[in-house]
């Protein structure tokens, strides 16, 4: 089972680490150790930190430092804070020490080479904005007041003080959104921003307030009247900008940290105290046993009245394994979890079970944990199907722990996994499931907490275990690092100590059975349990059923494809620098952007924030456009590269040298719409629309005797959308067989569909799957490279041919806003988060995004109700085809040559018949050696 789960914040704490470091150095007198080492600003940043957690109620908080002085801002402007003295000489070696104080605290102290805390700081910001979180920034620093919103406030801690927009607008005479341009025009001399001279922020806002932003005063500057303004404006434009870019913070950092690890914890006695008593801090020392001592004795009341609800076994002997199946069988459910060495199912070998019958009370049954070194040897008396080794490399455990073997212990465990009357209970219970299988038990009925949750919540939160059993049960869960250790010192579980393992494991298999008590019921409650038992329980089998099965993969095939790849892209870099006229890094967007825009002289380059010019792929495609063959080959160029990088080297990789075979894992609750996702590798992800993609697909091969089917629905989204927004001319269209596309260029343009040109039938077909899509001007625009302007006509005029679908988009909005979610037309719902938000960019996405959920979650469940019932068909029917593949729309199966054309007609009719709706359901079969071929 994977515990893999996302917290989403609520509230976010970003402290701005510098600010408090030197706030506490300067309002305190000197204080050192006995050792002579200067701690006051160390004490006072502790003391503010330690008050601030107590007084707010924010579940994510992290400190943010600054890693050094140099910066990429260093490299847009050299003087760049370069006039800053050092900091003072008993500062210096406190900076360490703060860290240090941070992290005693049990809180995140965050930092990155290149970039400044406040770049960090608005780049965690934004990021928890777009989770539907509130903000407090912990800084009085002007620079982070850019960063202000209806999410985003600062607070002055040292005065208590919440800054918001209106104090940003007191500060700076413009609301946080012109903060920059103010700053660009009137510079920093704390910092050595140079702005332009003789501009001070009050005339800088009054200038932006006037003509909009810095690139309106620019523009405007030789028509003002006051001539040395208009001059300094005209002559300092570039200074103007170069600070611009100085003081915009980069809220698009690579952070490499995520938002759920400044979840919020309680410190670790056990290293808090220490610190403190380092630092000889006798105020804080006191503070710290108290609250220690009365969490100590909470939890001790707490661990009283629980006791009897956490009653874990280490089972070690048959009888005791015996009495535990017997009491599941009675019970006629159980909790099941394994553990194992890896996350791979295929190459993971199976160290462990537990299980877990009433609330509280469940089991470990060690397998093959190996022994410490120097117990290897040692020979004790056994019980009859019991080894003579304990698990874990804890030596210092003592005693002789024994385990059972593998070959007494899993018939007893079959007997019980197999059993049709008992109800087995996992979470993320294909893996589960999946090693099993591999033990010869076929584990069977189950259900699933994971996809419980995801049935009932899908789209709204995580479901992972940990963050389930924090939000149902209260329970903080015990992390694998916790028993396992992290980094190098990290070991597999079947190097965990046994006591440890038993805890941990028990614990898994207890809270999946607490969590299934609570939800399931709620499936009824909700009216989605039939959501749950005919779209995402049967699946469960049917996809392990799938990755076991794998594809083969012709090796060779790929190997010669990397290394044609790899040709193609030495004779493009070489044309690319003949081009240049020099060579230069092809993958560095900076020395790009120079060769493209300083030194060959293309118009239209334009720098970001910092100081680089952008080299998109948008950007490079319209220079393409225009006739420029550098920026073409790039593309071509890049192209290739992400071919042969998450491709063809990295699926040689992925094939397991057992089988020859590629297997990958499919998820049932990664997605809001219920579309399934693969990992491990991708498989959904493979190109087709390019030659080379098709290249790739070719290596996806049938074994020798059989060949591949491809059966994919033809158009089954435009085909929902005609059936729920009630379309009668596109029903009708369906129904006759007739172009969807050529008839709304028709319809739309105005055009006679026979002798069409086929570039009219490509914009209605852009139109057609952008709609569903809620493709907005802008995207049809670039899509079609054409004006904004005219693509708003275009989706105007094919909003008069078809009303029903604005109708359909308007009731669906409303829907969503009103309720949190939209609904398929099987019962699936789908939360939209941000529907609501006043934040129009995100509410206009949650918008798009509840336009399409219907009709993705839709085909979604089409495939799926295909999917479970083609495995038992083909069987029934006596053939030997195997299902393989799940991408999108299409399924993909192996089937040996003399059943083809039986097959090919069983699955068409399977998957035609998935669904009953008001417009023919069309799919399209192919058959080939390889992937491509039968595409």
């Amino acid at each position: 089972m994977s515990r893999d789960s996302v917290s989403l914040p609520k509230h976010v704490f970003l402290v701005d680490g510098s600010g408090f470091i030197f706030r506490a150095y300067h309002a305190l007198p000197p204080m050192t150790r006995d050792d002579g080492t200067p701690v006051n600003a160390v004490y006072g940043f502790t003391n503010m930190l330690w008050k601030l957690l107590e007084d707010t109620d924010a579940d994510h908080v992290a400190v943010v430092f600054d890693e050094a002085r140099k910066t990429f801002r260093s490299e847009i402007y050299d003087q760049y804070k370069a006039h800053r003295p050092p900091p003072p000489e008993d500062l210096i070696p406190q900076f360490a020490l703060v860290r240090e104080a941070t992290e005693a605290l049990n809180i995140p102290a965050v930092s990155m080479e290149g970039y400044e805390a406040d770049d960090l700081i608005a780049t965690y910001a934004r990021r928890a904005e777009a989770d539907g979180a509130e903000v407090t920034i912990v800084s009085s620093d002007k620079d982070l007041m850019q960063l202000v919103g209806p999410r985003v406030t600062m607070m002055d801690a040292m005065r208590n003080k919440i800054i918001g927009p209106n104090e940003v607008m007191e500060k700076f005479g413009v609301g946080p959104e012109r903060v920059v341009d103010v700053q660009a025009l009137a510079g920093d001399s704390s910092d050595n921003v140079p702005g332009v001279e003789g501009i001070g922020v009050k005339t800088a806002a009054q200038l932006v307030n006037e003509y909009g932003d810095l690139d309106g005063v620019l523009a405007a500057a030789p028509g003002i009247k006051q001539r040395k303004r208009r001059e300094r404006l005209m002559e300092q434009a570039d200074r103007a900008r170069i600070s611009r870019d100085l003081v915009a913070l980069k809220e698009d950092a690579p952070i490499d940290r995520p938002l759920s690890d400044f979840r919020v914890k309680e410190p670790n006695p056990g290293i808090l105290l220490p610190f403190l008593k380092k630092q000889q801090f006798k105020s804080l020392i006191a503070k710290a046993e108290t609250r220690f001592a009365a969490a100590g004795r909470a939890s001790s009341e707490a661990g009283k009245a629980r006791q009897p609800e956490t009653d874990y076994a280490l089972v070690a002997a048959m009888a005791d394994l015996r009495a535990w199946v017997e009491e599941a069988t009675k019970a006629g459910l159980v909790a099941v979890d394994t553990e194992t060495t890896g996350l791979n199912p295929m190459r993971a070998a199976l160290v462990g079970v537990s299980l877990c019958v009433s609330p509280g009370r469940a089991c470990y049954i060690p397998l093959r944990h190996k022994p410490p070194p120097q117990q290897a040897s040692h020979k004790a008396p056994l019980e009859q199907g019991a080894l003579d080794f304990e698990g874990g490399g804890d030596s210092a455990e003592g005693g002789d722990i024994r385990q059972l073997s593998p070959a007494a212990a899993l018939p007893v465990l079959k007997s019980l996994l197999e059993d049709p009357g008992v109800l087995k209970i996992g979470h993320n219970v294909k893996y589960d499931m999946r090693v099993f299988a591999r033990e010869g038990i076929e584990v069977a009925p189950i259900d699933d907490t994971m996809l419980i949750s995801n049935v009932l919540a899908g789209g709204l939160r995580g479901h992972g275990l940990d963050e389930l059993a924090e939000r149902h049960l209260g329970i903080a869960t015990i992390k694998f690092k916790d028993v396992a250790g992290t980094g190098k010192s990290m070991v597999s579980f079947d190097r965990v100590a046994l006591e440890a393992a038993k805890t941990y494991a028990a614990e898994d298999a207890d809270i999946t059975r607490g969590l299934h008590a609570i939800l399931k019921p709620d499936l009824l409650k909700e009216r989605l349990l039939t959501v749950y038992e005919t779209l995402e329980r049967p699946l469960v089998a049917v996809l392990r059923d799938m990755e076991e099965a794998g594809v083969k993969v012709d090796a060779r095939r790929l190997k010669a494809l990397s290394a044609d790849f790899e040709k193609r892209l030495e004779d493009l870099e070489g044309q690319i620098h003949k081009l240049a006229g020099r060579a230069f890094n092809i993958a560095s967007p900076k020395q790009l952007g120079g060769v493209l825009f300083d030194e060959m002289g293309i118009p239209g380059g334009k720098k970001g924030r910092t100081g680089a010019y952008a080299t998109g792929a948008d950007i490079l495609e319209n220079l393409a456009a225009e006739g420029h063959q550098l920026p073409a080959r790039v593309l071509d160029y890049r192209q290739l590269a992400k071919l042969k990088s998450t491709y063809t080297d990295a699926l040689l990789k992925d094939i397991d040298p057992t089988t020859g075979r590629i297997h990958t894992s499919f998820a049932q609750a990664a997605t809001s719409t219920g579309r399934l996702s693969s990992s491990n590798p991708n498989l959904q992800n493979i190109p087709i629309r390019t030659e080379e993609g098709r290249k790739i697909r070719e290596a996806f091969i049938a074994e020798p005797g059989h060949v591949l089917i491809s059966a994919d629905y033809s158009q089954i989204e435009l085909r929902l959308l005609a059936h729920v927004a009630k379309l009668e001319s596109l029903r009708r269209a369906f129904a006759d067989g007739l172009d969807i596309h050529a008839m709304t260029a028709s319809r739309v343009f105005g055009v006679p569909i026979e002798g069409m040109d086929p570039m009219v039938r490509r914009r209605a077909k852009a139109i057609n799957f952008g709609i569903v899509y809620g493709i907005s001007a802008f995207g049809l625009a670039r899509q079609l490279n054409i004006g904004r302007g005219e693509a708003a006509e275009y989706i105007e005029a094919y909003f008069k041919q078809y009303p029903g679908i604005r109708a359909y988009m308007e009731e669906t909005k409303g829907l969503a806003r009103e309720q949190g979610y939209v609904t398929t037309l099987f019962g699936r719902r789908c939360h939209v988060r941000g529907i609501n938000d006043k934040n129009p960019n995100v509410r206009n996405f949650s918008e798009r995004a509840a336009i399409n959920a219907p009709i993705q979650g839709g085909a979604a469940d089409i495939i799926k109700r295909a999917m479970t019932r083609l495995p038992g068909a083909l069987v029934e029917a006596d053939l030997k085809t195997t299902m393989l593949l799940q991408v999108h729309d299409e399924l993909i199966f192996e089937a040996p040559e003399t059943e083809v054309e039986r097959a090919k007609a069983l699955i068409v009719d399977i998957m035609e018949n998935a669904a009953e709706l008001s417009v023919p359901r069309v799919v399209e079969a192919g058959v080939g050696r390889d992937w491509s071929s039968a595409h």
